[in-house]
């Protein structure tokens, strides 16, 4: 039973006994004259309080599996973190030890096999019982496995500093890193990268009302680059599900992804296209579609190098660009763009205009596809301030918009 919960029955309690005291007073004071004393009052009958539903392991995506604890990082060592960066640094204070625990949970794979997968949950020290936010964290593209989320328990780690600002903050490694690092990672494929996130936060309320950890109900989603993709498509997925975390959720704020996958490939197509014309002509997926499956993998296979390093040690899966060269657009649509429905809650937009790695169209196309669907107010669209306002150049701006939107709902930090 958390805190809110037993306050609520004591209050409850309370109230019944103020009750059965009034009625006795009542009753004594219109007693009748005649009697030497007050009529006895008859002793009420205990009311059943409804005991608290307890918070059940999933089976399935989002079953909780096993969690370790990684380390405490001392609230000093981030303050240090930060004070180094100087103006690099984002606009958070440290306040908290952090403790991180790497945390093992089942979620679906891009086949929707069922997987065992890994994140990291970094849980401020507050006085026993003292709830937090939560805060799903979602990262930009990694090349390589150490990088992950579940091996950076470190004082740089984002996840750690916002953290240290009294956050519970939850972060997925997604399908393809961690303890899925044997598996392809489903880059930009909207129904895995959603189920990385959402099956983790489900793990991990369970373990947090096992391990007697509060938070307050209040959920927040963030994250950059392919981090603000997964975000949107999160967002998406938990609205439509029947979990009770969609009702916990407050807003989100996706920062320059690529939220219309077709479109994005659309524009990096025409970048091409100005350096070489020819190159350009040849990658027009409406004369790739008649070529042999063997031209359009090796075509595939060099847009693949524009994305990933050549020493990543990541297995990206490709889809999205079979799709595209394919000139199957309407699978491409439905299996990976994200940008076209309503928002309950609120999405707080954030991109760069210059932004030529992940073009700025993907949030102005959102913003008008969710005005269309109804999203009215719901949705909004901030261009990053920064000159010049590239990919790079917009990602301290991008932290520091985050945590000012969030700072401005968010109780109990």
């Amino acid at each position: 039973m958390d805190q809110n919960s037993q306050w609520n029955i004591s209050r409850l309690r309370l109230c019944r006994r103020l009750s059965v005291l009034f009625c006795a007073a009542a009753l004594s004071a219109c007693s009748g004259s005649g009697g030497t004393g007050p009529n006895p009052v008859p002793e009420p009958l205990p009311v059943p309080v409804p005991p608290v539903e307890p918070i059940l392991n999933a089976t399935g995506p989002g079953e909780w599996r096993q969690t370790s604890l990684l380390r405490s990082i001392p609230v000093g060592e981030i303050a240090a973190v930060l004070q180094a960066a100087g103006a690099r640094a984002p606009q958070l204070t440290p306040r908290y030890e952090v403790r991180a625990y790497r945390l093992e949970y089942l979620s679906r794979d891009g086949q929707g096999r069922e997987v065992l997968a890994s994140g990291l949950v970094a849980v401020p020290s507050k006085p026993a019982g003292a709830p937090s936010p939560v805060l799903s964290y979602q990262h930009a593209t990694l090349m390589h496995e150490n990088e992950a989320p579940s091996h950076q328990a470190v004082a740089s780690e984002a996840v750690v500093m916002m953290a240290s600002a009294g956050y519970i903050v939850v972060a997925a490694d997604y399908i393809g890193y961690g303890l899925s690092k044997q598996l392809p990672h489903p880059y930009l494929q909207a129904a895995p990268s959603a189920s990385a996130v959402n099956d983790l936060l489900t793990a991990a309320r369970y373990w947090r009302y096992s391990a007697g950890i509060a938070d307050n109900r209040q959920l927040f989603m963030g994250g950059y680059s392919q981090g603000g993709y997964v975000t949107m498509a999160a967002h998406r997925a938990l609205q439509n599900s029947q979990s009770p975390l969609r009702l916990q959720l407050l807003a989100s704020a996706p920062g320059a992804g690529a939220y219309s996958v077709s479109a994005t490939l659309d524009e990096l197509l025409r970048q091409v296209k100005e350096k070489n014309p020819l190159l350009g002509t040849l990658l027009n997926p409406g004369l790739l579609r008649y070529l042999s499956d063997s031209v359009r993998q090796r075509v595939r296979d060099e847009l693949l190098k524009l994305v990933v390093d050549a020493d990543s040690d990541i297995r990206f899966a490709p889809r999205f660009i079979d799709l595209y060269l394919a000139d199957d657009i309407a699978s491409l649509k439905a299996e990976s763009d994200v940008h076209d429905w309503a928002p309950q809650k609120p999405v707080y937009l954030f991109h760069g205009r210059e932004d030529r790695t992940v073009p700025y169209l993907n949030a102005s196309l959102a913003l008008d596809s969710m005005a269309r669907q109804g999203a009215g107010r719901q949705v909004s669209l901030n261009a990053c301030p920064s000159q010049p306002s590239g990919h790079i150049d917009c990602v301290l701006p991008y932290w520091n918009f985050m945590l000012q939107q969030f700072a401005g709902l968010a109780r109990d930090l």
